[in-house]
C-alpha cells in the first residue's frame, strides 16, 4: 500500500510509515476516534436524483451477489479544504459501522469509492483482504476510466464504469489466484502484524451492535415503500 500522508510505497503491516513517521492515529485525531454510522450509498453532499439512487443501490447488491466475501460502499461528500481524501478514506473505512451490511461482510473485504464534490477528486480505498486482488495501479486506472464522467457531473455513470472496471480486475485477478493454487498449493497462514498496525480496517462488531443492526434492517424493511 501507499501511506497515505506521502504516497510512499509502505507494507500495510508497518506499525508506522518509514518515510514520514505516519500512524493511524493521526488520523484519528484529525477526524475523530468513534465509529461512523453510514449506510453502503452515502449521498451527504446530494450528487444523486432518488431514481439514481435507486439504480446505484442495486448495482451495489449485484456486486455483493458477485463477491459473497466483499462489499463496495460509496461516499459523496464536501470536504473542507484540509481534509485529505487519501487519509479521510482510509480512516473512514476504518470507522465506518454499515447498518444495511450482514454481519459476515467485515470492513476488512470493503471497497470504498470517496468522491469529494468540492474538488471533484475521487478516491477508492480496500481492506486488507483485497491485497493480493487489487494494488494502486489498478485502483488508477479504474478511477482514470471514470474520471470524465466525474467531471461532467454523471455520477451515476462514474460510479456503474468503476463497480464494472473493478469486478472485472477481481474476476481476473481470481482466477488466476485459483490456478496458482492448484500448482502451489494453498498460500501460508501467516500472522499480519499488531493491532496498532497500518492495515488495521473495523472487522467485527459488538453483539450489542449486530443486534441494532439487526433491528434496523427490519425496521427500514417495513418503512422502505414510504421512504421520500
Amino acid at each position: 500500500m501507499r501511506c497515505p500522508r506521502c504516497v510512499q510505497t509502505i507494507h500495510r503491516s508497518a506499525a508506522q510509515c518509514p518515510h514520514c513517521g505516519f500512524v493511524l492515529s493521526d488520523l484519528d485525531d484529525l477526524y475523530g476516534s468513534g465509529e461512523v454510522r453510514l449506510r453502503r450509498l452515502s449521498d451527504m453532499a446530494g450528487a444523486l436524483r432518488l431514481k439514481e439512487r435507486q439504480k446505484l443501490e442495486r448495482l451495489l447488491d449485484e456486486f455483493q451477489t458477485s463477491f459473497p466475501q466483499l462489499f463496495f460502499s460509496v461516499y459523496y461528500g464536501a470536504l473542507e479544504d484540509r481534509a485529505n481524501i487519501r487519509q479521510f478514506g482510509l480512516w473512514l473505512l476504518n470507522h465506518a459501522a454499515y447498518e444495511d451490511l450482514d454481519i459476515g461482510r467485515p470492513n476488512d473485504g470493503g471497497i470504498l469509492l470517496l468522491v469529494d464534490l468540492n474538488t471533484k477528486v475521487a478516491s477508492i480505498s480496500f481492506g486488507y483482504m483485497l491485497d493480493s486482488f487489487l494494488t494502486e495501479e489498478n485502483t488508477f486506472n479504474i478511477l482514470a476510466k471514470a474520471h470524465p464522467h466525474l467531471l461532467q457531473g454523471n455520477h451515476l455513470k462514474a460510479a456503474s464504469v468503476i463497480v464494472k472496471q473493478l469486478s472485472r480486475v477481481l474476476r481476473r485477478k481470481s482466477r488466476r489466484a485459483i490456478l496458482q493454487q492448484k500448482v502451489f498449493g494453498p498460500p501460508s497462514n501467516q500472522s499480519s502484524g499488531s493491532a496498532n498496525a497500518l492495515e488495521r480496517i473495523r472487522s467485527n462488531r459488538s453483539a450489542k451492535e449486530q443486534a441494532k443492526s439487526k433491528s434496523d434492517q427490519t425496521t427500514r424493511a417495513k418503512s422502505e415503500e414510504i421512504e421520500p
